[in-house]
């Protein structure tokens, strides 16, 4: 199959998604010439450009694009042509109505911003597969072509008719019967029994609570709806293209998407990060986003979208101040990027994104957005000769799950508080924190090459996931488990005792009494000086344990909050930061597992790729890193010896 080491080869991709339909074809050369200047070498065309290529029905306007593919290969830069059915036409959602979706209470979701197809629609994927062909077959052997970029954001929901008859072709496939059906939904619950399909809907409006059961069905249905669309595109440029690798770009953790399915049917896995550069915890949420793209990718990933500036969507939109774009650029290659892109290439001065920055600003090239993207492009392609193609070793993995995130995410939970990619992001931080790299992984995938293994919190587990958790426990691993983890089965329906049977013994627990949420900003006291927040459980131990952490006044006041028994640990709170870290540290230390690199300032990360040492600095005064021996910084051609400066949001990049 084909790779992203196949458009590489050899180098760090750098570019952007680049719309020029939006100037004057004068403004290209000018482009051309800052790209070049830049160290651009590859650009992503035809997002947007649906309408621009199909201005009528079944028309086609190749001439523009065909100039720009000529100028691009003229000065060596590859394309990734993208497919540009992510924004239909107004003509379509005119002539169509039928395309465009409808959201929970029936309203129409109408043409003017973007996404705006429904996944389930016949006709928007015929006329979706009609530009997709006619694109692959007019383009596939020029020789600017280097990668096929299928739709953008796959993200819309779909509650109208048509969206509702596949829905129920999709249950027929996964339960069989309608009284299949009924009893994965519970529905003598309520009153709710079917008894005909047609009576079957996607979960629209309701007077009270939805059923849960039937609202997960529909995120795993809307899911898959999408991956079709993408997969019947990809397969006609493949088609055309064999030897060419395809992919779609994720949004980080959005929570419409299973993306460890979709990245078995990528060839490349690539991911759109945009941190808020006033948001303290920034860097540890993009190195989350960047483990977790690594390693569906299983190697090297595109990062295919990331400002160079402000964005335009939040509340407040702050610029990235002088040097974070560039410390952020290099922790996405040091955490396994071989792509390093941006949307977009030209500030637009139009539409709705005409606040949303570009590699060349509004204030042009002598801007400090543009020198700072041209100083970036050199760095690049400094060390890319050393670090393309080249792996991130972990021997921690923190297990995901989107079907458990989908599950535990419904209306009559215990606590609303309860958020799980805030959970998922607190214990990635505390292993981020204590100098620890993390793979991510599913809970049925091979566990056996990792020392620990991390579960924050894992609702919904199926028999084989608790299967995979008991014999990597057995195989000698050692097992972390957040609480609220192995509640359900995969039908949203609670185990027997509210935590699976195999579970509790495993960390030695008899009874699971009740689960004793907390408030916001309440917390609990532990032994030793822990705190809990969140949440906490009252437990009855069976006496098995060889390590308890005993909650401390209150009602729970003796019983466990930590549990170790053997390899196998329950922490039934979350800990406050401090503490979840020196627990997961002393852990992983027990479990062999030692830091990158020992003893590293507040502030700074150090990930190793392949031969190379990444030290990347987070703050605004300069430190001094010992490490030890001689190396080579790529960055700055310098020798080091036994210690480094690093100055505000510094990277040094370490050949030994």
């Amino acid at each position: 199959m084909p790779h992203l080491n196949d458009v590489t080869r050899g180098r760090l991709l750098y570019g952007c998604d680049y719309n020029p339909e939006q100037w004057p074809e004068e403004t290209w050369h000018e482009d051309v010439r800052l790209m070049k200047r830049a160290g651009v070498n590859t650009v992503t065309l035809g997002v947007f450009s649906w309408s621009r290529i199909e201005p009528a029905p079944g028309q086609r306007d190749f001439g523009w694009l065909d100039r720009l593919m000529d100028l691009m290969h003229e000065h060596g830069i590859g394309v990734v042509l993208a497919t540009p059915t992510a924004s239909p036409p107004p003509w379509m959602g005119h002539l169509h109505p039928d395309t465009l979706p409808r959201d929970a209470d029936g309203r129409t979701e109408w043409w003017g911003g973007r996404q705006h197809f429904s996944h389930s629609s016949a006709t928007y994927r015929r006329y979706a597969a009609a530009v997709t062909e006619d694109l692959a077959v007019r383009y596939a052997g020029h020789p600017a072509l280097t990668l096929w970029h299928i739709n953008n954001e796959y993200c819309t929901y779909d509650w109208g008719d048509e969206a509702a008859a596949r829905f129920r072709d999709w249950l027929r496939h996964r339960h069989g019967t309608l009284d299949a059906l009924n009893t994965a939904w519970g529905t003598a619950f309520w009153s709710q029994g079917y008894g005909d399909w047609a009576e079957v809907l996607p979960p629209r409006h309701a007077h009270y609570m939805k059923n849960p059961a039937q609202v997960l069905d529909f995120k795993r249905f809307t899911s898959d709806m999408l991956l079709e669309c993408y997969t019947a595109e990809r397969d006609i440029v493949r088609r055309h293209t064999p030897h060419l690798p395809v992919t779609t770009n994720f949004m980080p953790l959005w929570a419409g998407q299973d993306a460890w399915r979709w990245a078995e049917e990528e060839d490349v896995v690539s991911v759109d990060l945009y941190p808020d550069p006033r948001d303290p915890s920034g860097a540890q949420s993009g190195a989350l986003v960047q483990d977790m793209t690594r390693s569906q990718a299983r190697g090297p990933w595109m990062l295919m979208e990331q400002a160079a500036g402000p964005v335009n969507w939040r509340r407040v939109n702050h610029p990235k101040p002088r040097g974070l774009n560039r410390l952020w650029s290099l922790q996405a290659v040091a955490r396994g990027a071989d792509a390093v892109c941006y949307f977009q290439w030209r500030q637009s001065r139009q539409g709705a994104e005409k606040f949303h920055s570009g590699m060349v600003g509004h204030a042009g090239e002598r801007g400090r957005t543009f020198q700072e993207v041209e100083r970036l492009g050199a760095d690049l392609a400094r060390i890319a000769p050393h670090v393309s193609g080249s792996g991130v070793t972990a021997e921690v993995a923190v297990l995901h799950d989107w079907h458990s995130w989908w599950a535990g995410d419904q209306e009559g939970r215990p606590s609303r508080e309860v958020d799980y990619p805030g959970v998922l992001g607190a214990w990635h931080r505390a292993l981020w924190q204590a100098g620890l790299t993390t793979d991510f992984a599913h809970p049925v995938h091979d566990l056996s090459g990792y020392r620990l293994v991390v579960v924050p919190q894992l609702y919904l587990l199926t028999d084989a996931a608790l299967d995979n958790l008991l014999a990597y426990v057995r195989g000698g691993g050692t097992l972390v488990c957040g609480f609220l983890t192995g509640v359900a089965d995969e039908d949203d329906r609670v185990r027997p005792g509210g935590m699976d049977a195999r579970l509790r013994e495993l960390f030695g627990i008899r009874t699971l009494h009740e689960w004793w949420p907390l408030e916001p900003g309440e917390t609990i006291a532990c032994e030793g000086g822990l705190r809990g927040t969140l949440w906490s459980e009252e437990l009855e131990p069976d006496g098995t344990a060889d390590e308890t952490v005993a909650y401390r006044g209150g009602e729970l006041d003796g019983l466990p909050a930590v549990l170790r028994k053997g390899r196998a640990w329950y922490v039934s709170t979350l800990p406050e930061p401090g503490a979840l870290r020196a627990l997961l540290a002393r852990v992983a230390a027990g479990a062999g597992v030692r830091p990158v690199l020992d003893g590293l300032p507040d502030g700074v990360e150090a990930v190793r790729r392949g031969e190379l040492l990444f030290l990347l600095h987070h703050g605004r005064e300069p430190v001094t890193v010992d490490v030890p021996g001689t190396h080579r910084d790529l960055l700055t051609e310098t020798t080091v010896t036994d210690r480094i400066t690093l100055d505000r949001y510094g990277v040094a990049v370490l050949r030994p």
